[in-house]
């Protein structure tokens, strides 16, 4: 590893762990440090940067809790891959999410079959609970890199008809939109942070019990009729989701 030509000042006020947690980041930040490549161990860091074992303890901790660095155990400590930083300030598909990131964006189909809806499903779908639904599992990647292990659920009306075509190829909501004349007005997303099951970790090829976003999004068609809902597991190491809120105007008898 090069150096950047920044130094450690013992002089300066702010503490020494978080002058080498800059310099580090900025390394991270130039591809100095790339992803995938390995820290320099505690004792090389003490002696280049002229500081203590615990000062190069607290500036790992802070890098792995930004999610700059991982500690492998037994391996060392590694850069991390940047994560995918998402917008949700639209209904778009996974498609359009990448393309407007720079990524590029696939698919592989794990299966797809006609179900009975389960009461989760019929509630979302506004069906009876045991009324077949078509469900479709993917995994969706990013730069041919898992990201999402997606589960959609289809009325099976517009669902049988979209199993007609090629599913790692076309997207879903393209098809509805622009094949099946079914528009997509809105949609309700509700997230939750999880753990991944046995089933979510083979499909992006992690260990079980890896954070995930869990993200369940209804979208729907014309007169607020549903007609998609997707279960969505996003690994948490690999992306991150931001949003923009606006305030609601306040007046004079509320609460401050």
């Amino acid at each position: 590893m090069m150096a950047l030509g920044r130094t450690i000042d013992p002089g300066s006020p702010v503490p020494l762990y978080a002058q080498l947690e800059s310099i580090l980041a900025a390394e991270i930040a130039v591809g100095t440090l790339s992803p995938g490549s390995r820290l320099p161990n505690e004792e090389e860091l003490v002696g280049r940067y002229a500081v203590s074992r615990t000062t190069v303890r607290q500036t790992i901790q802070n890098l792995v809790r930004r999610g700059l660095i991982e500690i492998r155990r037994g391996k060392g400590t590694f850069v991390l891959e940047p994560k995918i930083t998402q917008e949700l300030t639209e209904l778009s598909g996974f498609v359009e999410d990448m393309q407007s990131l720079g990524r590029h964006a696939s698919a592989r189909l794990l299966g797809k079959q006609t179900v009975p809806a389960n009461e989760s499903v019929a509630r979302q779908l506004a069906i009876k609970s045991g009324t077949p639904v078509v469900r479709i599992q993917r995994v969706r990647l990013a730069d041919k890199s898992p990201l999402s292990f997606d589960e959609t659920y289809l009325p099976s009306e517009i669902g049988e008809r979209i199993l007609e075509n090629d599913l790692e190829m076309e997207p879903i909501f393209s098809l509805l939109e622009q094949k099946y004349n079914t528009p997509l007005v809105e949609a309700e997303y509700r997230l939750e942070a999880v753990s991944a099951d046995l089933t979510v970790a083979r499909a992006l090829s992690i260990a079980v019990g890896s954070p995930i976003f869990l993200i369940e999004r209804t979208s729907y068609t014309t007169a607020h009729q549903p007609v998609d809902y997707e279960k969505l597991y996003y690994r948490g190491d690999q992306i991150r989701f931001v949003t923009r809120l606006a305030r609601k105007p306040r007046t004079e008898g509320d609460v401050r």
